[in-house]
């Protein structure tokens, strides 16, 4: 679902900073890139290939992000207030919430197996409810 759920966050918060078309189309995708090699990191039998991936999903999330904060940050500057406190506002649900989901499957079963099924159930869970329904 990430796929589908993660542009629309994305495409929400370039409309609300009256991003272009062109930032919004880069920045999504920027982003499927992200989920589909992090969907490989997960489906890749081979360690190294899983870490890899991993790597490559996470270092497309960070550019991801600075882009979210530099780019839109500056489109959105030159809004009303209200519109600025409440891109800022969303802007900081992503990132933080964002941030976690790299080292969430680090630690989880796919990566260094130091938290268990259920534990990383649990804390994807509550990721999804607080990036997405926060959002919201």
């Amino acid at each position: 679902d990430w796929l589908f759920t993660t542009p629309l966050l994305l495409l929400d918060i370039g409309l609300l900073a009256g991003a272009s078309n062109r930032d919004i189309g880069a920045l999504v995708g920027l982003d499927a890139f992200m989920i589909v090699t992090g969907l490989g990191a997960t489906l890749m039998k081979v360690e190294i290939a899983r870490f890899t991936f991993w790597t490559i999903s996470t270092i497309a999330m960070i550019f991801l992000l600075y882009y979210l904060v530099a780019v839109f940050g500056q489109v959105v500057a030159d809004a009303d207030e209200e519109t600025v406190s409440t891109f800022n506002a969303l802007r900081n649900i992503i990132l933080v919430t964002w941030i976690i989901y790299p080292v969430a499957w680090l630690v989880g079963t796919e990566g260094l197996n130091l938290v268990s099924l259920y534990g990383e159930t649990l804390i994807f869970m509550v990721l999804d409810l607080v990036a997405k329904i926060g959002f919201g």
